[in-house]
């Protein structure tokens, strides 16, 4: 049954039949920029691993994630639902216990975690159905078990504890679970959720020696060589697979958390280090060097290579994924399966938000919504909300006082040049997709 649904996949997505599920590889960095690639146009940064592999299936440019910040981040793409839907909004229930307290925040944490784990995700679904699963880097939710994998690194702290020694300290984890489930002659899931580019920003002295020079600041340097380091793990893995005789029947999809900025590359940003230095629009915010991302799916000798022009969404990974393994997604999910072109094309418009970075809700998720902003064709809204903040995380949007904000980003992918007192009309119909999108949030 499984190997007639990817059959149907297939032939409707154009590909060839595969004669088995494959094993899927989901590769996640944590803190980077859209642009900062070899394949992206980065003069700078360079990505030889990741450039090969945009080169080696479907390459989404135009990519994005439902929430800039790393835990309601990642739960999206988990679920293929938006923040409202799964309650997770922002990094820490509202009780202003980030950094402190970890007893208590974990006790805070634990209904919205029950909460989560009742959701249907593409983790439970591959392993429900033969699949080997395993976790490393980045996991919020609980340990790798309650996340519903075989096998894992994280045993429940904040950020992914043990998971988080991966890639910086080598890849011995993973390369044993890839040889233990082909002893087991089973396919497999691999979550590599390295916490990098994320700081702490200390690469490998030979990394940073290459990124220093005359004009450039060190955390510019130091966010640059760590780029290419995580590149580096990504090389190590993809190596490996290929000595393993495993590539050619192996999807790896590639998607990043949320965006990056140094701090010293804007000098209109609050310099509270509690904040980890990042730049003003980057990281937890609405705007593209927060919320945009490539989207990878490469499977060689099955997906031609083809740069795609549509959007694709992190909601989107748990129905491609599902139809990948040739399995069924929950009815219902607002994503799409990447690999149905008519799909692709036929979606001309995309939505995420943001919520207070630190100040979840849980009885209540939009009561900390700071942000929702859609995307249709070149034009960019952002409709500004102001939902509580009780941390010192406020400083992340308050600034914005604007009720709107809309950008074309084909003429200003910088968002520089904000139009909505020029394009009222256009302000008007998206704000009408974003209110009719929001009332079919269920």
């Amino acid at each position: 049954m499984k190997t007639e649904i990817i059959a149907a996949m297939l032939v409707c997505a154009g590909l060839a039949l595969a004669a088995e599920p494959p094993n899927i590889v989901v590769i996640l960095s944590d803190d980077q920029a859209w642009t900062d690639y070899g394949f992206m146009g980065h003069e700078v940064i360079e990505t030889p691993a990741l450039d090969k592999l945009a080169d080696s299936g479907l390459r989404f440019d135009r990519g994005y994630v439902a929430a800039p910040i790393c835990r309601p981040s990642l739960a999206s793409m988990v679920t293929g639902q938006y923040s409202t839907i799964h309650r997770i909004t922002g990094n820490d229930v509202t009780d202003g216990l980030y950094g402190a307290r970890l007893a208590e925040r974990k006790g805070l944490d634990q209904p919205l975690q029950d909460y989560f784990h009742g959701l249907p995700s593409f983790i439970k679904l591959l392993t429900s159905n033969g699949y080997l699963a395993h976790q490393s880097g980045k996991w919020w939710e609980g340990s790798w078990q309650d996340g519903g994998f075989t096998h894992g690194m994280t045993e429940g702290e904040r950020h992914g504890d043990k998971g988080l020694t991966i890639g910086r300290d080598g890849m011995g984890p993973v390369n044993d679970f890839i040889d233990h489930a082909v002893t087991e002659e089973k396919p497999f899931l691999l979550w590599y959720a390295p916490f990098m580019p994320h700081t702490p920003h200390n690469p490998p002295q030979n990394l940073l020696k290459k990124y220093l020079s005359d004009g450039r600041a060190l955390d510019v340097a130091s966010y640059y060589a760590m780029v290419e380091w995580f590149d580096q793990t990504c090389g190590q893995l993809l190596d490996s697979l290929e000595e393993k005789g495993l590539r050619e029947n192996t999807v790896i999809l590639y998607i990043c958390d949320n965006g990056w900025g140094a701090a010293s590359t804007t000098k209109d940003w609050p310099r509270d280090q509690a904040f980890g230095g990042y730049a003003m629009r980057s990281k937890a915010s609405p705007y593209e060097n927060g919320t945009r991302t490539p989207i990878l799916v490469s499977w060689p000798g099955t997906i031609e290579p083809q740069q795609m022009d549509g959007f694709a969404h992190s909601i989107d990974l748990f129905p491609t994924i599902a139809a990948l393994a040739g399995l069924d997604a929950p009815k219902g999910l607002p994503g799409i399966n990447l690999l149905d072109t008519e799909a692709v094309d036929a979606r001309d418009t995309i939505f995420g938000s943001l919520h207070a970075s630190h100040n979840i809700n849980i009885g209540d998720p939009d009561s900390t919504l700071q942000y929702i902003w859609c995307i249709e064709g070149d034009w960019k809204l952002l409709l500004r909300y102001h939902g509580e903040d009780t941390t010192g995380y406020r400083v992340l949007h308050t600034w914005d006082t604007a009720p709107c904000r809309l950008f074309n980003l084909k003429a200003d992918p910088g968002e520089k040049n904000d139009l909505a007192a020029a394009h009222p009309e256009i302000v008007a119909r998206l704000t009408g997709e974003i209110e009719a999108w929001r009332a079919g949030l269920k």
